[in-house]
Parts: structure tokens; C-alpha cells; sequence
């Protein structure tokens, strides 16, 4: 019989649906019985008939009793199965094995330094710009502004290539600052340098075809195309930049980062950046531009990009992780409208479409002046912090035993070691004594190059000073 307890905040009809579908499960109502009329259950347990009424419609509703006029409603014979054993209602599914994704996400751990493990006192963090609470002000006031005047429109699904009037803000920004005269069809949003290597792999390439990378380079850009079955093949990087006579013969696309190599830091020189655009226009593969910290240059005016001068089948990657935040998760690809598209169908099939309140807030946030402001001031402590860095390595002798690169550009510089060094040693004594730094090993595919980069961004002067003093205390 079912029962209502009056002290419980439930609906009436609730509790006797609850009671009823569990006597169904537990077979106490077997298949097939045949269920009260609800004028004669209401009168046995004191509701309205109008309540039983909801209940055996909801019974009905869910499978759990049929019901016919002749033969009244009756415990379903169909929907009922056995329980489990005991032992399996406590063992549930185990994911597949995937060794290939479990070494890639331990990889990227230990690039980013295992931040979990220990606190520091000095980060030299290559991965972080520097935020300070100008920006946060700014970026709350753009976030509340957008909120408040967007339209209902908005909240609807959006385009896969991304929320128009930011892509209209990037394509003014990339002409007035990096000379990309671009149309807006050209350009796609993504959330992330990682999220637009896997759209490429997905759109433009076939599984098992070759790519080659930089080695030092970015492990993300690898990582990404090995999951997607890519036959990854590795390319030397000296101090010009890619050596791109060692370009893999079949390559159907080459991973570069020509304006602030990753990890090394070297510009890619003249010579072979018209050898890497000869070469792909002959042989056919894409040209994947990563231009991830360019803005920040400390001698003249950023590099004309690869895709200015051969914009066919060249892919270029912008992100703003580094000019403003990695956690707003916003970046762009710009290349030829057939692969744009081409990725804009993969994005809308997987993904749909990026969130829409980071957009509107990134695109109230350039609208309005402060991303420019934003760069200006940046740019300034980049400069301070990075004159701090180089005199500190140069006055304590770092420089005379080990090689100093990358110092024309970005937001890190190479220590590069000798290959016979400890590097490993090294950096886990850093690490006891406050420091963290970032060896040279975890951006390395199969070279065995050493040593350690080391980034200034948020590292304030005074703690940029303390940690290559003591740096050089240990390695000197």
C-alpha cells in the first residue's frame, strides 16, 4: 500500500510516484499485476483521485505500466530487467588504455614546471605575461558593459568562425600593427594555440601523413598532431632559425616559429625564410606561422610575417594568451578562405562555436582602447625586465659560460649548456632553493640539446636580479 507522509516537503503525487516506480523495480509489484482503479486507491489512501490520476500518467509516461480499457493498467512486462549482481553494481566501466594521450598530458606537466608540487619564490615562467589590477579593472568594466548592452541575439548559437565584430577588430589590428591586409572570411577564432593545431590536423591533413616540426620547438604543436595520428618528424633549429634543408621530403605541412623561435629564441633569418617559402610552394605543404609573442620586440619594429609574403598556403596563428591572459582562451588563424572555411565546418561539426561572453568582452575591450593601452604599458615592463634580465646574466658571469639567444624578442631568452651537462640536477637544485626555472629538454623531440629557458614576465626586477644571482651561485 502506498502512504503519505504528511512532514514531507515533497509534493503528495511525488512521494507516491517515488513509492510506486520502487515496488516496480524491486518486483514487489511483479509484471503484469494489475494496478487499483485511482478512484478506489485515492479513497484507500486518502487523496484526490485527480492525484492518482497524475501518478499512474507519469507510471505510463515513463514505460513502467501499460494501460488498456478493458483490462485496466498494469505493471509494464517489458521495461523490467533483473538487477545487477551485487558484485557488479559496485564495478563500474574502465576507459581504455590510451598511452599516447597519458604521455602527452605528463609531457605538457612538466613543461609548464609541475607547478602543483612545490611553491617558489621566483618563477622564471616563459609560459605568463604580466597582469596587473589596471587590467583587471579594465577588463571588468568591459565585461560589465558588454553584458549590459549586448542583445538577445547574442545568446543564440554563433558562428563557427567566430563573433564577427571581433574578427572585424583583429583584421584592423593585424593591418595597422603587423601589415596583414586580410578579408574577414579569413579569419577564424579559436580557443588556444593547442585548439587551433588540432582543428588544422582535422581539416587539412589525412591520418598518418608527415608533418615536421622545429626540434627545440613547441611540444604542444607535436603532441597535437602525433594524437591525430600524424607521423611527427623532428627538424633541427640552429642559430638562423629551422634548418629547412632537413624538412622531411613528405611533409604535407612544416610547424615554424620564425619571428621568436620557441625555446631557442633565435629569429629565423632572411635566407631561410625565403628557402622555407620556395620550398613549400614547390613541394606543396602548409606553412603553419606561429607568432606567438612577435609584439614584443626590443630592437626596431616586430618581423614581416611568412604569410604576408606567400599567403597562399600559409597558416598564420595569433593568440592573445600572451598579450593579454591565457585564461580568456582566445586566438585566431588566419590563411586562404578555402581552408578557413574548411576548418570553420571541422570547428562548427566539433566544437560549434567558442563561448560568446569572452568575445564580447575581448571585442568591448579593443573597441575601447584599453587592449592598446594594455600593450603599451606591457611593453614598457617587458623592456624593463628584460634590460634586468640580460645585464644580470651578463654582470654575474652566466653569459662568458654558457650561450645567451633569444634577447631581441619576446618574453623569454635561451641559457643553453653543454650537451654533456646536468641539466636535470641543476634544475631540481634551483628548485630547493626557491627558484624555478624551465630546462631546455621538455621542448626537445630527439635533440638532445640542454640548458634553460627562462622567462621575465612576471618577474619583477628586483626578483629578476635575485634569481640569476643565485642561479649563477650554483651553475658557476
Amino acid at each position: 500500500m502506498l502512504k503519505v507522509n504528511r512532514d514531507d516537503k515533497r509534493p503528495i503525487w511525488q512521494q507516491l510516484l517515488d513509492q510506486a516506480i520502487h515496488n516496480i523495480t524491486t518486483r514487489k509489484w511483479p509484471p503484469g499485476e494489475l494496478l487499483l482503479p485511482s478512484r478506489e486507491l485515492a479513497l484507500l489512501i486518502g487523496v484526490s483521485r485527480s492525484t492518482i490520476q497524475i501518478v499512474y500518467e507519469e507510471l505510463f509516461s515513463r514505460g513502467y505500466t501499460v494501460t488498456s480499457r478493458r483490462g485496466g493498467t498494469r505493471v509494464s512486462e517489458g521495461t523490467y530487467t533483473t538487477r545487477p549482481a551485487e558484485d557488479a553494481t559496485t564495478q563500474g566501466l574502465v576507459p581504455p588504455e590510451l598511452p599516447l594521450l597519458n604521455a602527452a598530458v605528463g609531457h605538457l606537466h612538466s613543461w609548464f614546471g609541475d607547478k602543483e608540487n612545490r611553491k617558489v619564490e621566483i618563477d622564471f615562467s616563459p609560459h605568463e605575461p604580466y597582469l596587473d589590477e589596471r587590467f583587471q579593472k579594465n577588463w571588468r568594466q568591459s565585461f560589465l558593459q558588454a553584458s549590459t548592452k549586448t542583445d538577445l541575439d547574442s545568446w543564440a548559437y554563433g558562428d563557427a568562425y567566430g563573433f564577427l565584430p571581433l574578427r572585424k577588430q583583429i583584421q584592423r589590428y593585424l593591418s595597422l600593427e603587423r601589415g596583414l591586409h586580410v578579408s574577414i572570411d579569413q579569419i577564424i577564432l579559436t580557443s588556444g594555440a593547442q585548439h587551433s593545431l588540432d582543428l588544422i590536423a582535422q581539416a587539412l591533413l589525412h591520418e598518418g601523413e608527415t608533418v615536421s616540426v622545429e626540434d627545440p620547438g613547441f611540444p604542444a604543436a607535436w603532441m597535437a598532431m602525433k594524437y591525430r595520428r600524424m607521423q611527427v618528424v623532428p627538424v633541427p633549429v640552429d642559430e638562423h632559425g629551422l634548418c629547412v634543408d632537413r624538412i622531411h621530403p613528405q611533409s604535407k605541412l612544416v610547424f615554424v616559429t620564425p619571428s621568436h623561435q620557441c625555446a631557442v629564441g633565435v629569429i629565423m633569418s632572411e635566407p631561410r625564410r625565403q628557402q622555407l617559402l620556395h620550398m613549400a610552394a614547390e613541394q606543396r605543404f602548409w606553412i603553419v606561422e606561429d607568432d606567438y609573442d612577435s609584439e614584443f620586440r626590443y630592437r626596431g619594429d616586430p618581423l614581416p610575417t611568412l604569410f604576408s609574403q606567400r599567403p597562399q598556403n600559409t597558416l598564420y596563428m595569433m593568440s592573445f594568451s600572451k598579450m593579454v591572459a591565457p585564461g580568456i582562451r582566445i586566438s585566431a588563424i588566419i590563411g586562404p578562405k578555402e581552408a578557413i572555411r574548411q576548418l570553420a565546418h571541422v570547428h562548427e561539426l566539433t566544437y560549434r562555436h567558442l563561448p560568446i561572453m569572452e568575445q564580447l568582452t575581448l571585442t568591448h575591450f579593443i573597441e575601447h582602447g584599453h587592449f592598446m593601452r594594455h600593450m603599451r604599458r606591457v611593453r614598457n615592463v617587458y623592456r624593463r625586465r628584460h634590460e634586468a634580465m640580460t645585464k644580470a646574466i651578463i654582470m654575474t658571469g652566466l653569459s662568458e659560460h654558457f650561450t645567451l639567444s633569444g634577447v631581441e624578442t619576446g618574453l623569454h631568452m635561451l641559457l643553453e649548456a653543454d650537451k654533456s651537462f646536468d641539466e636535470e640536477a641543476v634544475t631540481h637544485l634551483a628548485l630547493e632553493k626557491g627558484i624555478r626555472v624551465y630546462p631546455l629538454s621538455t621542448y626537445c623531440l630527439e635533440s638532445d640539446r640542454k640548458g634553460w629557458v627562462l622567462g621575465f614576465a612576471k618577474v619583477d626586477e628586483t626578483a629578476i636580479e635575485e634569481g640569476i644571482y643565485r642561479l649563477a651561485g650554483m651553475l658557476l
